[in-house]
């Protein structure tokens, strides 16, 4: 049978083109989910009567709706093929789908291989191996005895996860606690990966592994990264732990899993809820741990850890976090890099919107550097030795240029993060408080037993960042024009949109750049202080970028001054107010 049809894209940018697409769905008793593109199949007279979406993000084919009387034509067909080639294009080759159990036939038809389902959904993914490799990787790490699982965002992980992952491992022989390995969280999975194994690396019987994309994941439970409960809630939650139990738990040999009790989230509660209902029928145990409180009896979560940093009380933070401190203060200095990079516009710097002053790096390439060096600045950080530990600094080096193919793009800001979290650290150890006279004294005594040889960190890092005197030289007061005008400067100018702005305007003019003498020479620099000083005074985001044109004609990038502003918002992200 001829059906004359056409599949053709659907702008999604187009109110009219969402209406259409809404009532596809709504005639198949589905609805709009998070999409990239939309593919329409439209039939002789342009009646939309079938489509799929993608999210390319993810790699992740949703929103399938195909009227009955084109289901067994090969147009359906055709319409997966057109979204795989579409993933293809954006860089996946494993592909999943979530979809109603109708369609099943029609993806198992073009080679895609079920991983979970309920009587409402069926997740399938475009890999035989996919699933497969991921159990024997789990299977590779079973252990006889009784095995018990927790499954844990740990967004960051605090002392109620230590306490969850202690009272759970004292009731197994073996306890493998899975951290969400998908990346919509705030602290990124290396990351969270890193505080759950050093929180809980001092219990024998515990074993950190990985979900992979099986479990709380954006195709299995994509609900949980939104935050809310609705309708479809019930139907992720029960596909999530159908592969929880018809593959996680076997592989796993376990016969319990562990969960915290949940008093403020509804999303968690119910899940807790549904795994106290589901688990018992398939021969798993489902224990709910009590949530502990702190010493003034409120519940210990990650997101009032979170609402600490975002607040900048890191003391409190730091009360009930459970890992190791050196983890959160290079998360803190990542954050305080990436800041930096998002301001836009910014006066010959690389940024979102153009690469400044500059012909080898761009916002790319900068965000590969700051990933690179975060594992480095973590290592740095937790140095316990007498002195920052300079070969960890070199280390972290070599991974910067290996990221940027040898180009120098965050030298300088290594050197002073590196410095600046391994004093903090110290002084967290031995329960100092964080104030901006101890950090800055301690930095200054640290800094004083470097030396500047050739074969040094403070030596290389010396000859490309950010004063006349020095990186060295600065280390050595102790950051004293951070510490006495920057900081200040920012804490008392920190609202408005334009605050970081004027915080980077003020460092150009006090700040002898050696990046900006290189490029311009002393008349260049002196420019360069005084055109900031007229912006500062009238600042707005017209007169920034136009001072951003003037650095690019002039070949001008305060590459030191981009470094001390991610170190003013580090410094006051972690020292009292």
């Amino acid at each position: 049978m001829d059906y004359g049809v056409e599949i053709r894209e659907i702008p999604m940018s187009l109110r009219s083109s969402l209406d259409a697409i809404d009532g596809l769905l709504s005639a198949n008793n589905l609805r709009r989910d998070e999409m990239s593109v939309y593919y329409g199949i439209f039939d002789s007279e342009d009646t939309l009567v079938g489509g799929g979406g993608l999210d390319t993000r993810h790699g992740i084919i949703k929103c399938v709706a195909i009227s009955p009387d084109y289901r067994g034509s090969g147009v359906a067909n055709s319409l997966i093929s057109r979204l795989r080639a579409e993933a293809r294009l954006h860089g996946f080759n494993r592909i999943t789908v979530s979809t109603k159990p109708e369609y099943e036939v029609l993806f198992r038809d073009l080679a895609f291989h079920p991983v979970g389902s309920t009587d409402e959904a069926v997740l399938l993914e475009s890999t035989a191996r996919g699933l497969k490799d991921y159990l024997e990787s789990l299977s590779a790490h079973r252990k006889a005895g009784r095995n018990g699982i927790i499954v844990m965002n740990a967004n960051p992980f605090t002392i109620g996860h230590r306490y969850l992952v202690a009272s759970s491992a004292a009731k197994v022989d073996n306890l493998y606690v899975l951290v969400v390995e998908d990346d919509r969280s705030i602290f990124p999975y290396s990351i969270r990966r890193k505080m759950v194994e050093k929180g809980t690396g001092d219990l024998p019987n515990v074993t950190v592994l990985s979900t992979g994309a099986y479990s709380v994941s954006t195709e299995t439970f994509p609900s949980y990264f939104l935050k809310q409960r609705d309708d479809a809630t019930d139907v992720s939650i029960k596909l999530d732990l159908d592969i929880f139990v018809r593959h996680i738990a076997p592989a796993l040999g376990a016969t319990v899993r562990f969960a915290g009790s949940e008093p403020a989230d509804p999303l968690t509660a119910r899940y807790n809820e549904l795994m106290a209902e589901i688990l018992p029928k398939h021969g798993i145990e489902f224990r709910e741990i009590e949530r502990i409180g702190d010493s003034g009896s409120l519940v210990v979560s990650a997101s009032r850890l979170r609402k600490y940093l975002a607040d900048g009380e890191f003391e409190d933070a730091l009360g009930i976090y459970g890992s190791d401190p050196a983890i959160l203060l290079a998360w803190l200095a990542r954050n305080a890099l990436t800041a930096e990079l998002d301001l836009t516009p910014k006066p010959g710097l690389v940024d979102r919107h153009d690469n400044g002053a500059h012909t080898d790096m761009d916002y790319r390439l900068m965000l590969r550097s700051i990933d690179a060096l975060t594992p480095g600045l973590m290592e740095i950080a937790a140095e316990t030795g007498s002195e920052p530990n300079i070969d960890a600094g070199i280390r972290t080096e070599n991974h910067m240029f290996e990221a940027t193919n040898g180009i120098n793009t965050h030298k300088g800001a290594i050197f002073a993060m590196g410095l600046t979290l391994y004093c903090a650290n110290k002084l967290i150890r031995h329960g100092r408080r964080l104030t901006p006279e101890s950090l800055s004294m301690e930095i200054a005594a640290a800094a004083a037993g470097l030396k500047g040889g050739h074969n040094t960190h403070g030596e290389t890092v010396r000859k490309n960042t950010c004063s006349k005197a020095g990186a060295l030289e600065m280390a050595r007061s102790g950051y004293a024009s951070l510490f006495n005008s920057w900081l200040p400067f920012l804490r008392s100018n920190r609202n408005g949109q334009l605050a970081l702005h004027r915080l980077l305007l003020k460092i150009i003019t006090e700040l002898d750049d050696t990046n900006v003498l290189h490029r311009a020479g002393e008349s260049g620099a002196a420019w360069l202080r005084n055109r900031a000083g007229e912006v500062l005074e009238n600042c707005s985001l017209a007169s920034v970028e136009a001072l951003n044109r003037d650095c690019i004609e002039r070949n001008i990038s305060p590459g030191g001054a981009a470094d001390m502003l991610a170190l003013t918002i580090l410094i006051d992200s972690i020292v009292l107010q």
